[in-house]
């Protein structure tokens, strides 16, 4: 009896739909994207700088226990944001300076910062302090911004800053872009946010 032949499988076409599946995942898979902080890398320092006054610097240690030192005294993380915009929206100088700020709803205190524009936050951590400790400042500190931003946006446009620029950021806003751009640009002038790492004291490190 003869034996029968089984029937060969066409494959010639496998490599084809392989590669449209490829293509398709390629093409509908989303990728997530790494989030951080935000900052910029310091640039080289000019050698002869303009000296910033002391009452314009904030400086916010956090020891090797994770405390968080604001002006040499422990302070609790959930302090700083308060503490933060008290400094930033003092508008301690006179009416005739040229950082006057007449926006400003703080205590005009001379003895503190001078205008928004002026007021630096100074950020020094020892190196074996835990990196989430410096997280936590980083998001107290934006929390003090944010206030004061959608505060001057609301005055001024009647919507928060931090919802605008958050749609803007994810492309969903469906206005006038470019105005809502020129917007947001206005009250961050208002408000820069001005945070450095650069030590400011001499600490055991």
């Amino acid at each position: 009896m003869s034996k029968r032949n089984a029937p060969e499988v066409n494959a010639g076409s496998m490599a084809d739909i392989a590669f449209l599946l490829l293509i398709f995942f390629l093409v509908t898979t989303t990728i997530d994207k790494d989030k951080g902080i935000a900052r910029f890398l310091p640039i080289e320092t000019n050698p002869d700088p303009t000296p910033v006054k002391e009452k314009n610097i904030l400086p916010i240690f956090i020891n090797i226990e994770g405390e968080f030192l604001v002006d040499d005294q422990v302070t609790p993380i959930n302090e700083i944001s308060e503490i933060a915009l008290t400094f930033i929206d003092n508008g301690g100088a006179n009416s005739n300076d040229e950082f006057y700020c007449n926006y400003c709803q703080g205590d005009r205190d001379p003895t503190s910062s001078d205008s928004p524009k002026k007021a630096v936050i100074a950020i020094d951590a020892n190196r074996k302090s835990a990196y989430s400790s410096y997280v936590l400042l980083q998001n107290e500190l934006a929390k003090a911004y944010n206030i004061l931003r959608n505060r001057e946006s609301q005055r001024l446009f009647g919507y928060d800053f931090t919802v605008i620029n958050k749609q803007v950021q994810e492309g969903k806003y469906k206005g006038d872009l470019q105005k809502a751009k020129t917007q947001l640009k206005q009250i961050k002038e208002l408000y820069p946010l001005l945070i450095t790492d650069a030590q400011t004291k001499k600490r055991e490190l």
